[in-house]
């Protein structure tokens, strides 16, 4: 795949106490095999589906340790550039810019609201080598208690095009980048306990919502809702053992209509 265009969705990682139970856990669910540990990098280990890279699993840093979490990375020409712009628009970068060897520069920044993420600026390496295919990522969402501040936030760093879905029952925005729709943006309600933070969502395709879910319960892991199908596909959120929330969808197997979506001004 060619490298994403600035703020596209282009890499995910995840942070794990136990870096052999996530990988047993996830090569078990999406079919993820995992190269040799990059020592050099803090044991850094990359996972592909059918040879092509789709995310990376590593264990925590010093003074990191604690609840797991899958962090979403955005595409940018500039990672200075764009940490500029976080900074300038109320966000928080928690680790400056950082070439990797010869394979990019990374930052991680928190938006207004509390919502972790991090920038990417490839090199070598361009980031997914596979997306919207079974194992491989297709979708995020940002889940926030402030959805103004995230509202604000992204369009201003990465310059997209906003639209409301137009349900009454959930305030549910989208992110464009020209035609292309690359993030959503979900308010948290009530059913969300106090204790968890706002955070980014992140999908994973499966050929089949139901059996990846009973896969899932079985490795350990907790159905957090669903599963249910949408226009969209029929998706499910989880918890995994080590505590790191995702979704799995199987996109091919969708009920009711495209909900409309009105420009904001």
């Amino acid at each position: 795949m060619a490298v994403q265009p600035e703020g596209a969705p282009c890499w995910a990682d995840a942070m794990f106490g136990d870096l052999e139970g996530a990988k047993s856990f996830y090569g078990d669910l999406l079919g993820w095999t995992f190269a040799e540990a990059a020592a050099e990098f803090g044991n850094y280990t990359e996972a592909s589906v059918n040879g092509k890279a789709v995310a990376a699993v590593v264990p925590p840093m010093p003074g990191q340790e604690g609840l797991s979490q899958w962090c979403l990375y955005f595409a940018s020409q500039d990672a200075a550039a764009t940490a500029a712009r976080i900074r300038d628009h109320g966000g928080e970068v928690l680790m400056e810019p950082m070439q990797v060897a010869d394979f990019g520069t990374m930052c991680l920044a928190r938006d207004p609201g509390g919502v972790v993420f991090g920038v990417w600026q490839a090199d070598t390496h361009e980031g997914f080598q596979a997306m919207a295919e079974p194992g491989a990522f297709t979708w995020a969402e940002v889940f926030t208690r402030e959805p103004e501040k995230s509202d604000a936030f992204f369009p201003a760093v990465f310059s997209y095009r906003q639209r409301d879905m137009e349900d009454g029952e959930m305030d549910f925005r989208v992110y464009d980048l020209g035609e292309r729709t690359v993030l959503g943006r979900m308010k948290m309600g009530a059913e969300f306990p106090p204790e968890v933070q706002s955070y980014i969502n992140v999908y994973f395709t499966v050929e089949d919502c139901d059996a990846a879910v009973a896969k899932a319960t079985e490795l350990g892991g907790v159905l957090r809702f669903g599963p249910m199908t949408t226009p969209f596909g029929r998706f499910a959120a989880i918890s995994d053992p080590q505590g790191a929330s995702f979704s799995v969808i199987d996109t091919t197997t969708t009920e009711g209509e495209m909900p409309k979506l009105t420009d904001v001004a």
